[in-house]
This record gives structure tokens, sequence and C-alpha cells, in this order.
């Protein structure tokens, strides 16, 4: 592992970032009139599946198992869904909670696989992995289609955000100039996303498939 590239969110910012994952997952199932127990584990899994599979595929330690208030944020988020009315969190307020934990994971899953030397591709899709893959778990822990199946900007972020970052790092910016001018680049192309509800261009499907 590269001690330069320091690769440790302040402890606020991390537990508040999951914290927003976890409760969009708890949401999920709370809007589903799932019991609580669904809901714990909504929040646990869409909180933590990325970095897990990120730590899994680069060889480092999974970090919620070593970290003591991570699975107990998610327990206390899940709590809150489950006895605050679900009105409390209709809007776009957890969109864009969301858009910042997508933008500041994408970029610390991508600086923790090149500090474990991770070559930079792969580096760039660790990054995607540890933004993205907790909220691919709960679409389809809920049955409905995933993040993958919208047309929606929301992987494109987090791929701008950790290619970015990646592209810094190579570059020999610091780490953490790399991470704010990512970060912030993933989130202003979310946010536009969210405001303007810019998406990718679907398929036609086969030329001449009409003429068959």
């Amino acid at each position: 592992m590269d001690p330069l590239l320091n690769p440790v969110l302040p402890p606020a910012i991390d537990l508040f970032g999951i914290a927003v994952f976890a409760l969009s997952g708890a949401l999920s199932a709370v809007q589903m009139r799932q019991t609580f127990v669904t809901a714990a584990f909504f929040a646990l899994m869409t909180g933590v599946g990325g970095g897990t599979l990120r730590d899994l595929l680069i060889g480092a330690p999974v970090f919620w198992i070593r970290d003591q208030y991570v699975a107990p944020t998610c327990l206390a988020v899940a709590l809150l869904a489950w006895f605050t009315p679900v009105r409390w969190w209709q809007g776009r307020l957890l969109e864009w909670a969301d858009a910042s934990g997508l933008s500041v994971y994408a970029v610390f899953g991508t600086i923790k696989a090149l500090a474990w030397g991770v070559p930079v591709a792969p580096a760039i899709l660790m990054g995607v992995v540890t933004g993205c893959v907790g909220g691919i778990i709960r679409d389809v822990l809920a049955g409905r289609p995933s993040i993958l199946m919208r047309p929606e900007l929301y992987v494109t972020a987090a791929a701008l955000a950790a290619a970015l970052a990646a592209a810094g790092i190579t570059l020999g910016l610091s780490a953490s100039l790399s991470w704010a001018l990512a970060a912030a680049a993933g989130f202003t192309l979310r946010g536009a996303a969210i405001h303007w509800s810019l998406g990718l261009p679907a398929h036609n499907g086969p030329e001449g498939a009409d003429r068959a």
C-alpha cells in the first residue's frame, strides 16, 4: 500500500456518506411496507455494498468489519427511516445528498485502489464499484430496474469522478487536490442530471429490424 496516497476519509464525512447511502436503502424497504429487519438489511447492504466488493477485489481488509461505527450507523439510519413519516423524505433532498456521496466515494474508491497497487484502469473501475454497487444491490433487492438499466447520468458521474481522480494522481497532483477536483466534477455532472433530467441515449435496435 502506498502511504503517500493516504486514502482515508475524515470519520465524520465517511459516516455521513455511508448514512446517506444506507438511508436510501432503508427508505426503499419502508416504501415497500417491509419489516424493520428488511429495512435494516437494505440499509446495511446499500451503505457498505460498494466498499465491501472493492475491498474484496483489491485484497484489502473489508473496511466496515474493522470499524465499530459503520454497522451501528446503518442500524440507526434504518430506525430513523422506520419511525419518521415517509413524506419527510420525498422530493430531491435525498437525491442531492446521494449525489455528494456518489462522487466522494467514487474518488475514494479509486484512490484506495491505487494505494493498494491496482493499475489505473482497474482502479477507476473500483471507484465506480465503490460509488454504485450499493445502489445496484438496493434496487435488485427491491425488485426494480437498477441504476445500470436506467438512462440517467449516475454511473457516468461516478466514472467521471473516478477517472479524474486517477488522472490527477498519475499527473503528480496531491491526493487531496485530485480528490477535491474530481469529486466536484462528479457532483456537478450528477447535479446537472438531477436538475435537467439528463440521460444517455438508448440504443434504437439493429438496423433493418423493422424490415425483417
